[in-house]
Parts: C-alpha cells; structure tokens; sequence
C-alpha cells in the first residue's frame, strides 16, 4: 500500500490526525492479510463471514454486484483509505485526503471543497511530466454539502485487472470503498467484440490474484471510433444503472480518445474536462 496523505487545519489537529492514522495504518495490512483467504473469495448471498473492519467494509461494498463475479478485493484499495480518512474527523481539521494508489478517501468540513484533478490514459504518460509537472485532462470539484467522499479509477491500463478495454473509468460516489467497487464494475462493462483484443487468466499474470482463472484484457489494439463508441455506450449505461441504484454518483468513462461522461444528477456539472481528452458524449 502506498498512500499519500494531505490535511489543512490548526497545526495541532492535523498533528494529532497525522499520528493517529499512522497507528491505525500500522496493523491494517495484517489485518487484511489473516482474513485473505475468504477476501480472495466471491462475495455470495448470506451474511458477510469477514470479522475485520476494513474488510467488512470490502465485502458491503461489493454485495451489490454479487450476481456476477467479484471478490472484496475490488475494494480493498478505496476501503483502507477510507479508514484512515476516519482519522481526520475531528475539530480543527478543515479537509483531508487519504490517496491509495489513486483511490481517494475525503474529509470535507462544512463549507470545505477540494479539487482532484484526473489524468485519464496512463499510456499518455511520459517521465518528463512527472518531473516537470503533470496536465490533467480535467477536473472534480467536491464540496461538503455534495454526497460524494470517495473517488477511485479502474481499467485496463495501470496496476489493477479489468475484463474491459476502458483506459480508465473515474468514479465519485459516497464512500471511497463504494467507488472503488463501481470503478471496477463499469471498467468491466466497456467492452466490444473485435480482432485483436487479447485476454489472459489472471491467476497466469499474478499466480494469486483473487480473479484466478478470470480472463483480463492484457491488450487492446487501435480500434475503429464506432467500435470505441460502443463500448464506452455500454459502460455509460452500467454507470446509470448503478446511478440509480445510489451506487454512484457521476463518472468518466475513457478509451483511446473518446470519453463519455455521466454527469452528477445536478445542474451543475461535477466533472470538467479539458479539450485535449478527445471528444466527449453527454
């Protein structure tokens, strides 16, 4: 786990939040670890069988997609920050963020915001910008009075798995561990039939990966727009889905120079992008 951590507040405050974090995040990884066998498991009907809290917090968060296939570790990154955010409510503590390896958890005092920027292809990135300094592709501006305290990102590309071809899949729902599991739901639903898509176990890339004989997509080639159109319409319409369901709460949703965008159910938009991301379907 590498997390990074940003907190504004009276010194003393974030002092004291700092060092209680840093306690809870000291036994979390063990935590984790003793229940892994059963967090590599599939999420099934019945009452979760996990005892940690952090790994409760996995499996509630993923029960809405049992039907399919997924395991608690489709939102072990955004439910550890999630638990260190929680150190963070206190007087004195205006706002803080917990970033997981770009799983993000918030603390947003009243009257608080916080901007997070969103680099949208990682296949883009180049060494000269992280030394000279990153241009993201567009923006979320959160507010506290806004139902949103979590964002994560799923696709393809990076170092997570994904059954679709999307470079990446941004979503803001209520809890960090929330979006991290619809991040990786509707990164799996942009999908299209083509040559050339090339798919693999996952337990042959990572011999204990919680997907084991799962195929993911190892490689996408440059496909038609039509075809990039539809599989970006098939996730937006997953994003929607889980809209309704109070699952999340807006997305962005990009492959190879196209994006859609499922806009917060608001008149002011929460996401906005940059001309540079290619073209973009409301």
């Amino acid at each position: 786990m590498d997390i990074v951590i940003g907190a504004e507040g009276r010194a003393g405050a974030v002092e004291a939040a700092h060092g209680q974090a840093w306690q809870r995040f000291a036994t979390l990884l063990e935590e984790l670890v003793a229940e892994l066998p059963l967090l590599r498991q599939p999420v099934r009907t019945g009452a979760c069988p996990l005892r940690g809290t952090v790994a409760r917090r996995m499996w509630h968060a993923c029960a809405p997609f049992r039907a399919g296939f997924i395991t608690p570790m489709a939102a072990v990154a955004g439910a550890v920050a999630q638990e260190l955010a929680a150190s963070y409510v206190r007087e004195g503590v205006t706002r803080a963020w917990v970033n997981n390896g770009g799983d993000i958890a918030l603390y947003l005092a009243p009257g608080a915001s916080v901007r997070i920027g969103l680099y949208a292809d990682l296949a883009r990135l180049r060494a000269t910008e992280v030394l000279e300094g990153i241009t993201t592709d567009g923006h979320f501006d959160v507010a506290q009075s806004m139902p949103v305290r979590g964002v994560a990102t799923s696709g393809w590309r990076g170092r997570s798995f994904s059954l679709g071809i999307a470079d990446s899949v941004t979503v803001l729902a209520a809890t960090a561990a929330q979006a991290d599991a619809a991040a990786s739901m509707i990164a799996n639903a942009v999908d299209v039939a083509a040559p050339g898509i090339v798919r693999r176990p996952a337990c042959e890339l990572k011999d204990d990966s919680d997907l084991g004989e799962v195929p993911v997509t190892v490689d996408v080639p440059p496909l038609a727009p039509a075809l990039v159109h539809r599989a970006l319409a098939a996730g937006l319409r997953r994003a929607q889905e889980l809209r309704t369901a109070g699952l999340a709460w807006s997305a962005v949703l990009t492959c190879q120079g196209q994006t859609q965008v499922m806009q917060a159910p608001s008149h002011r938009p929460a996401v906005r992008l940059g001309d540079e991301v290619g073209s973009v379907f409301a």
